[in-house]
């Protein structure tokens, strides 16, 4: 299978709670509700490219329980094919999220499938890489897996994205400086270079730091204050337009899944830019994580 974007990343499925409020130690209260839905950080950018009517293809690996089954369904029902999904021995990932009243929200991973997404799983998709236009990568899998397919992307000098997240530690610098997109939140930002992002002034020092390592592009998402880029000879801050929030889960992806359709289409990055913020601004007036990406079809209305 070969497609425009190819997704190398993770599938959960999100398990989430609305609360008015965290429980202390020890203290069990009751919430006002609970819902079930499709996520994962991989999962969620190849949905936001589909819906927006990128030719997607999904490298990931899918619990052998009745979640991998619903994921393979909703890969289908989204126009991703399923030739590309490792069937895995262990259980699906799962995200247990807490969405409190300001739409704040805090999250839980447990990885499962996904860790059986190995580097020597991706040998047997390397042409659907290097025939790609875009490769996507996230940090919900193993980092080897994602530094073999930076190698497999670089051999075809396809370009990468790289969304630093979650952020870890320990990571092999000479790789993040191989990706034509480095693309991290405010907060991953502070983990990756131990400084303070307090200010938008400290926000691009920060950045400029791995500017001058060698980062090629770096795109610092900034929530509602909109999104930063910074390459060797430009810097720009794109902002975001103003909306009521309801729920910000899976908005970083969808920005992320909306930049490469829009990158990919021909867009300058500038451009792709500010389309994506547009994307990821829709997606927050509604509730859940991938059923709230809208269509095309629905943005143009």
């Amino acid at each position: 299978m070969m497609a425009d974007i190819t997704v190398i990343g993770s599938n959960m499925i999100d398990l989430i709670t609305y609360i008015d409020r965290m429980p202390t130690e020890g203290e069990t209260i009751s919430a006002p509700s609970f819902s079930m839905g499709f996520g994962g950080k991989g999962s969620n950018q190849a949905i936001a490219a589909a819906r927006l009517g990128a030719d997607v293809a999904m490298i990931t690996a899918v619990g052998g329980d009745e979640f991998g089954a619903q994921q393979l369904d909703n890969y289908e029902k989204n126009g991703i094919g399923t030739e590309t999904i490792i069937r895995g021995k262990a259980n699906s990932g799962v995200a247990p999220i807490f969405v409190d009243p300001t739409s704040d929200n805090r999250i839980i991973i447990v990885k499962g499938a996904n860790e059986e997404l190995t580097p020597e799983a991706l040998n047997q998709f390397i042409d659907v890489i290097q025939s790609s236009k875009l490769i996507v990568l996230q940090q919900e899998i193993p980092l080897e897996t994602n530094y073999r397919a930076i190698e497999i992307a670089n051999e075809a000098n396809v370009p990468v994205l790289l969304n630093p997240a979650p952020a870890v530690s320990g990571i092999d610098k000479d790789f993040v400086t191989r990706v034509q997109f480095y693309a991290p939140n405010e907060t991953e930002l502070a983990t990756i270079t131990g400084m303070p992002v307090e200010t938008l002034d400290d926000i691009k020092e920060a950045a400029r730091t791995l500017v001058k390592e060698g980062v090629s592009n770096l795109i610092v998402t900034l929530g509602s204050k909109g999104v930063l880029w910074i390459s060797p000879d430009d810097a720009k801050l794109i902002p975001a337009h103003k909306v009521d929030a309801v729920d910000t889960t899976g908005a970083g992806d969808s920005f992320i899944g909306a930049f490469a359709n829009f990158y990919v289409a021909g867009e300058s990055i500038p451009e792709a830019l500010a389309h994506a913020n547009d994307y990821s601004a829709v997606t927050v007036t509604r509730p859940g994580t991938q059923k709230s990406y809208p269509t095309a079809a629905e943005l143009n209305r």
